[in-house]
């Protein structure tokens, strides 16, 4: 087992390939990481959204299938009647833009990773284990008699519906202890059906497209930020350890290494020898470099990214009020469960809408140690395997019909206190109250037209 800092060769070659000769040798000396390594658990929740589950869910780490009861659920009188899950996939490769400035380092990366982007078998994993934890968490609901009645909604992206297919192979485990799950396409509920539109809404959004995606200032504050104080310190002691001159490094070169150690450790369970290049206040700055291109990109940055999402809210809801239609009439709910599969960018932005994790001020280049107390973490709200779920409850003895139908929301199997009363669940009239503007005036086509230019002239 390694510790303390690489011993990284002395090179007077060209840095990037100097960097290159040291990621390669680190990469030949990586280990499996002893269960409770120091290192690497000190970096593990700087990682962003390259953060593993069980990192954001500790308790996962000692008994990962055993489900988490929060004490907050509703119970006795209250029966959970319908859930809505929107679940990012689970931990992927690195993604072909990650592998092509990886590859800057060193070129055996892609044979060594698989393909860009594709879940991981530790994804699957993570699937198979969330859908073994909820479905003993709400018996009723995943049960074998609504089980053809599954409802699979997924991003096209191939890391989200093998994700989709993965969780289906859990649950058959909970419902058939024993015997080996058919194929997908052979399950009584089916194959998850694909939706980008409503899984990847960003990308059906001109006004998003144009003014935040392809618009080369609005991340401003993230380029300001590899640029300032706090990137240059780690700068000058990443070149003192490779020995190369501290100008011929960038932030984006440190983010690879510091990729390195967070991909290795979420994929394999080993450590990099790069994770000892980092120390926490390191990893803290590298995090918040994270935190801002996910803030200004996918947060609070700008109205539009939250707004792009409203489409998937609005669904939401729809299945519940199609649930509480239902049970109102005596009928059976048609869709007991509704799976969603998407991607950390389906989620952040829904988050945003609702109100979640609001700093008081925005996260900038210049606010760094102003900011170290934040609310908006994206490793803690989106990790790999990350979970929104709303849960519609029927409870006997209510005194009036609108005490009937009450709601809680979770995050990452944790009961998600309401944004605007910090109330653990509300009833189901009062939040569609709350979000009043949202469900009726939140328009996509609207919120993602682009300003009309106008083109008209005095000049004769």
């Amino acid at each position: 087992m390694l510790r303390g800092r690489p011993r990284l060769p002395s090179v007077s070659v060209a840095p990037v390939a100097a960097l290159a000769v040291a990621l390669l040798s680190s990469l030949s000396r990586c280990s499996l990481l002893e269960p409770d390594d120091p290192a690497a658990s000190a970096l593990s929740p700087y990682f962003g959204t390259k953060t593993r589950y069980e990192d954001a869910n500790p308790g996962l780490l000692r008994d990962p299938e055993a489900p988490r009861r929060d004490p907050e659920l509703l119970q006795d009188a209250c029966t959970p009647v319908q859930l809505v899950a929107l679940i990012r996939h689970g931990t992927r490769y690195p993604t072909a833009k990650q592998i092509r400035r990886l590859r800057q380092l060193h070129g055996l990366l892609q044979a060594r990773r698989g393909a860009g982007g594709g879940l991981v078998d530790k994804g699957r994993q993570d699937m198979r284990r969330l859908a073994l934890r909820l479905a003993a968490l709400f018996p009723a609901l995943f049960s074998r008699e609504n089980y053809g009645r599954l409802q699979l909604v997924t991003s096209s992206k191939h890391r989200c519906v093998d994700s989709g297919a993965a969780f289906l192979q859990g649950l058959w485990q909970h419902l058939h202890p024993g015997l080996p799950p058919p194929d997908v396409a052979d399950m009584e509920c089916g194959p998850p059906r694909i939706n980008d539109k409503l899984m990847r809404f960003f990308d059906h959004c001109e006004k998003f497209l144009t003014e935040v995606e392809k618009n080369a200032t609005a991340l401003y504050h993230v380029e300001a930020f590899k640029t300032g104080p706090e990137m240059q310190n780690i700068l000058k002691k990443v070149a003192a350890t490779l020995q190369v001159p501290v100008h011929s490094l960038n932030a984006d070169l440190i983010q690879v290494a510091f990729f390195t150690c967070s991909f290795d450790l979420a994929i394999k369970g080993v450590k990099s020898p790069w994770c000892d290049v980092f120390d926490i206040d390191d990893a803290k700055v590298l995090e918040y470099l994270n935190d801002l291109k996910q803030y200004w990109k996918r947060g609070y940055g700008y109205t539009i990214n939250s707004r792009s999402s409203c489409t998937l809210f609005q669904d939401i809801f729809q299945h519940l009020d199609k649930a509480i239609e239902q049970k109102q009439r005596s009928q059976p709910v048609s869709s007991p469960v509704i799976l969603q599969f998407g991607h950390a960018e389906t989620l952040l932005p829904l988050l945003a809408l609702m109100g979640y994790f609001k700093d008081k001020e925005p996260l900038t280049a210049y606010n760094y140690k102003e900011q170290l107390h934040r609310k908006f973490r994206s490793g803690h709200i989106v990790p790999y395997a990350s979970n929104l779920i709303f849960v519609l409850y029927h409870c006997k003895n209510a005194k009036t019909p609108k005490e009937e139908f009450r709601v809680q929301m979770l995050l990452n199997e944790k009961v998600l206190p309401l944004a605007h009363s910090q109330e653990t669940a509300s009833l189901y009239e009062d939040l569609k109250a709350h979000y009043k503007d949202i469900l009726q005036s939140c328009h996509s086509s609207k919120e993602c037209e682009l300003a009309k230019v106008n083109n008209t002239s005095d000049e004769l």
